[in-house]
């Protein structure tokens, strides 16, 4: 089998990324190791900053979004009992729509499904071979029989568990990382949610997140303890913890049910450059990792396909190799700018289990700063909605 850009990984950034590349006449093949159910099933985040929005739109699959999303233009943030609002649209004239990632995952795969473009789905022990030469191939297994897709590119989209940075060789890569020394208690709720926008809340107990699906479905989260299991929580603990987190006039309307799903999320920044070895392409998760206070996750991956789909244009159409050879680069020095905001943004609204008086005060002092500086939030607020490409 040959193709011209094997992506690697058939979550929302590889989907994107093929359906970029199929409007501009570049065909590609999609590996993915799970069934497309197990795809679908997963819950992730539903902030998508404006150029994600964009991207969708321009990948023509933006059509259900738009009429079902919930767009927010602006953030509250607590303190106690002091509860403040983040007014994007005031501020910088923007905002962000809330639409989960697993519908942006869907919308993708129908798209894919029909233009025709071909997707491999339980593809087992994926590899990369000479992504360094002039002619790399991907090989894998398919029930039970091994497969090989010669290529001109490869597109690393697998996550951070997946192999395509591990095929960049230790002595040329370099991983940054930071592992915070707790976790995020997450439930999804079929409850309305407590407030029209997300609350980032900072008490004493710790840290919690008001978000929402829809108008009938709630995310929320408290931070705990890394050893915490899931079966540790029962449903009413939960709720009682979430409202000891919260100003008491928001505790008081909050609408409490059973939960549906509940997990536990560690937190990590991680960052592994360089994001191309030859003629593969890291993506998403494959290089990178925030915390996800701001919601940036799925954001940063969108800004990597942004500048790899824009790289792969430029090469086929006019056989320049420039926007590819600077991928890297314009890819690392936006994402650096994301890890700081949510680097900066879970150290302003968590507990830390070493923190002293002082370094208490230094928190409060930051989100003080943040509630009555407008300049401090049109920082905030510049690097919510997203920053240029």
């Amino acid at each position: 089998m040959r193709t011209q850009v094997v992506i690697v990984g058939g979550g929302p950034s590889g989907l994107l990324l093929g359906q970029l590349l199929h409007l501009k006449g570049i065909e590609t093949v999609i590996l993915e190791r799970k069934t497309r159910d197990y795809v679908l099933a997963r819950i992730r985040a539903g902030i998508l900053e404006t150029g994600l929005v964009d991207m969708m739109r321009e990948a023509g699959v933006a059509e259900r979004m738009d009429k079902e999303c919930f767009i927010h233009n602006g953030t509250c943030i607590s303190y106690e009992n002091e509860l403040f609002a983040v007014d994007f649209h005031k501020l910088i004239g923007k905002n962000v729509v809330v639409y989960g990632q697993t519908e942006v995952t869907r919308d993708l795969y129908d798209a894919r499904d029909a233009v025709g473009a071909k997707t491999i789905f339980e593809a087992e022990d994926v590899q990369i071979h000479d992504a360094d030469r002039d002619a790399p191939y991907v090989t894998f297994t398919l029930d039970g029989a091994e497969q090989r897709i010669d290529c001109d590119f490869i597109a690393g989209c697998d996550g951070f568990h997946g192999i395509s940075r591990k095929t960049i060789p230790d002595n040329v890569r370099t991983d940054y990382e930071k592992v915070f020394p707790f976790g995020w208690l997450g439930i999804l709720s079929e409850t309305p949610p407590v407030h029209d926008e997300l609350i980032y809340a900072n008490s004493s107990r710790g840290f919690a997140l008001c978000s929402m699906r829809n108008e009938k479905l709630s995310r929320y989260y408290v931070q705990c303890e890394l050893s915490d299991k899931v079966e540790d929580w029962s449903d009413e603990a939960f709720w009682d913890e979430l409202k000891r987190r919260l100003p008491e006039a928001v505790a008081d309307k909050l609408v409490t049910g059973p939960s549906i799903e509940k997990s536990i999320a560690p937190l990590r920044s991680f960052v592994s450059e360089p994001m191309r070895w030859g003629r593969l392409f890291l993506c998403g998760d494959a290089a990178h990792i925030v915390p996800p206070t701001g919601a940036k996750g799925l954001n940063t991956a969108a800004s990597d396909v942004h500048y790899l789909k824009e790289g792969l244009v430029r090469y086929y159409k006019d056989k320049d190799s420039e926007g590819l050879d600077s991928y890297s680069e314009k890819a690392l020095a936006r994402i650096w700018k994301a890890e700081r905001f949510s680097w900066s943004t879970t150290n302003m609204l968590h507990r830390f289990p070493d923190q002293s008086a002082f370094d208490l005060k230094m928190q409060r002092a930051e989100i003080e700063s943040l509630h009555h500086n407008e300049t401090a939030q049109t920082w905030f607020a510049q690097n919510y909605v997203g920053l240029p490409y």
